[in-house]
């Protein structure tokens, strides 16, 4: 028999949900023309249903407003850093924060400064992970005429505001605050731990994650359980324990105790709510540490699993694990894109959700059952002292995976004879192999690492794909961007832990400057739900195109080969609209003059057709949202590539 969600000795991934439940739309709950939440609206479609902007006038779209994020932050006497943040949009305001933690409301018109608040983060030791940063706020009502916006700082608070002033709501929490490193069941250091992205609200709760440092030196690192917050008084209503607990279901999956002081296993990004259902989803992370599992033996549940639990009681309704025992950095980083899709004639209430892997797996968000078939593979075993590696894992039978998965010799770079030899002479350093092929200790067998494609930016990563829910396709943009993987044992005097990561800045280098692998380096495709295919898939962007030209030297123009650099695909998400769709990319150019820039391009949703492309003069950061404001459709994203302000960008169509 096929083995599909559970195997022996597995734990079995569904609980029995009763009763048949029927759903609307899941942009119901959205006002058309608003944005209320960060990818849009709960289900996290990134779709807007404005048509404002079709193909025939695309091109007439020019700035409109900016806003200086910097100029907010400077206020604080703190040196202001880089910018991600994607506003949110609510009735007649925009609410956004800033780098330093500030929050602030905006006019949609002009981009002029409503009210600012600031909770004062940057006065906490410095988090983990770059020091402070936001990727946005969160919004709340009860439908009535209590509203709230939610947020959580990189110092670790918890904190609601009056949307119409910025008054903080002193009543909620410990005089308007909660201290998220208590209550997660061990003592955590601040410095382990960080938020950046935005809370998810689902029904009345907050349900926060977080980010926990994953470049520790020890075994004992903090646990990234997920807890849920009362959104009037900032009560604790549950904790969902990521890592299980003593007599928890899954704990036996962690061996010799590991899960007493094994950390992370962490939701870094946000999540969806299904609210008709009042369930939230879970995309979650690898346990510590990323690259070496001798001290936590087992398959590691709850690890790199999607979840699904009741919002309001915190209790697990179903679950899949989707890499068992994980030593490869791929964790969920993005939420689930939840959408209703119809297959062989059946409706499906779906969830798809995409990995760094480049795999999607799609469930039936209500059991949690996959709507394809999801197979146990055999992978390859481990040569590393003291690791011990699961001998499957699963591998979704549909849709095909949208980016390319292991490194064979027919994947190195062809262009012409000479380049080839080239990169085998360089691979020969190297161990190549299939998806899951783990890591070596650096000098094994004469190599210097494995090639591991994908690598840790992905595949997919934080700003994930979007949806259109009147196709049912899936749009993701994605990285072919391979990453050495080498352990080393670190020094006794420092570590507890026999192996760690060798380095983290190693893609490894191909012949004459060029990429090792074959194009495209990144990519947008097309993914259609209703029938688990590929509907179209194109190059993003030019990548090394006038190199490669110019080593041919025979007139031939490659064509667009996509841009091999996390700059491609980090921090820029599809936005699908009912007429189109958006897609920014940044790259770094070689110019040390201008080391960062940016393209917006704008796609036929159904064939990929390139409608048009355009210069941004700067990097974009936050993923791209739309909104309607006296009868005007904007886009608006996040900048601030090189020498640019950071802050916001705000397009329209010419008057």
């Amino acid at each position: 028999m096929q083995k599909l969600l559970c195997r022996a000795g597995r734990i079995a991934t569904l609980t029995v949900v009763v009763g048949v439940i029927a759903a609307a739309s899941t942009q119901a709950q959205v006002p058309v023309g608003d944005w209320r939440s960060f990818a849009a609206d709960p289900a996290s479609t990134k779709y807007s249903g404005l048509d404002q902007i079709p193909p025939d006038n695309v091109d007439r779209l020019e700035p409109v407003w900016t806003w200086d994020a910097a100029a907010l932050d400077a206020t604080t006497g703190q040196p202001p850093r880089g910018f991600r943040s994607t506003p949110i949009k609510v009735d007649d305001r925009l609410y956004v924060s800033t780098t330093l933690n500030l929050v602030a409301a905006l006019d949609p018109a002009t981009g002029a400064l409503l009210w600012s608040f600031d909770p004062k983060a940057y006065d906490f030791e410095t988090p983990t992970h770059g020091g402070l940063g936001s990727r946005g706020v969160a919004y709340w009502s009860d439908g009535a005429d209590d509203e709230r916006i939610v947020f959580a700082t990189g110092g670790m608070q918890l904190l609601t505001l009056d949307p119409a002033t910025g008054a903080l709501v002193t009543d909620f929490g410990d005089g308007g605050y909660v201290d998220l490193t208590l209550g997660l069941g061990r003592e955590i250091p601040r410095e382990h731990y960080n938020q950046k992205s935005p809370p998810t609200m689902c029904g009345d709760t907050i349900v926060v994650g977080s980010i926990v440092n994953d470049l520790g030196l020890t075994r004992q690192m903090p646990p990234g359980h997920v807890r849920g917050y009362d959104v009037r008084t900032g009560a604790m209503k549950w904790i969902f324990h990521t890592i299980p607990q003593e007599g928890e279901l899954g704990v036996e999956t962690w061996e010799d105790g590991s899960w007493r002081y094994t950390g992370n296993t962490n939701v870094w990004s946000w999540m969806s709510c299904d609210e008709e259902l009042g369930y939230v989803y879970l995309p979650l992370g690898t346990p510590s540490d990323d690259w070496y599992g001798g001290h936590r033996l087992g398959d590691n549940l709850f690890a790199e699993s999607v979840v699904a639990l009741d919002a309001e009681t915190g209790h697990r309704i179903w679950h899949f694990q989707a890499v068992h025992h994980g030593v490869w950095d791929y964790d969920f980083p993005t939420a689930p894109n939840l959408v209703d899709i119809v297959v062989d004639g059946r409706p499906i209430k779906a969830l798809a959700q995409t990995s760094k892997q480049a795999f999607t797996y799609v469930f039936d968000r209500v059991t949690g059952e996959p709507v394809w078939p999801i197979e146990e593979r055999p992978v390859p075993a481990s040569t590393v002292p003291g690791e011990r590696l699961s001998p499957t894992q699963p591998f979704p039978t549909r849709p095909p995976p949208f980016d390319r998965q292991g490194v064979t010799i027919d994947d190195l770079l062809d262009f012409t004879p000479e380049l080839r030899q080239e990169a085998l002479d360089i691979v020969e350093d190297f161990v190549i192999g299939p998806l899951f092929t783990p890591p070596i200790v650096a000098g094994h067998d004469g190599k210097e690492g494995v090639i591991q494609l994908p690598g840790i930016v992905g595949g997919v990563n934080w700003p994930g794909g979007s949806v259109d829910p009147e196709t049912g396709y899936l749009f993701v943009q994605s990285a072919t961007y391979p990453w050495v993987t080498a352990l080393e044992a670190p020094n006794p005097d420092e570590s507890d832990l026999a192996y760690r990561f060798e380095t983290w800045s190693r893609s490894p280098a191909g012949p004459r400057g060029l990429p090792l692998i074959k194009p495209p380096y990144a990519r947008l495709t097309a993914i259609d739900l209703n029938r688990g295919d590929i509907a179209w898939q194109v190059p993003l962007g030019d990548g090394p195109r006038e190199q490669v030209n110019a080593i041919l030297g025979n007139g031939t123009d490659v064509g667009p080969l996509g841009w091999e650099s996390m700059a491609a695909v980090n921090g820029n998400a599809p936005l699908v609209t009912r007429t189109l769709l958006f897609v920014n990319q940044g790259y770094t150019p070689d110019d040390p003059e201008n080391p960062q820039l940016g393209v917006m391009r704008v796609f036929e949703k159904t064939t990929g057709e390139l409608v048009l492309e355009r210069p941004l003069h700067t990097s974009p950061r936050g993923a791209p949202m739309t909104y309607l404001h006296d009868g005007r459709q904007y886009l608006v994203f996040g900048v601030g590539g090189g020498d640019s302000t950071p802050g916001l960008r705000a397009y329209a169509l010419a008057e």
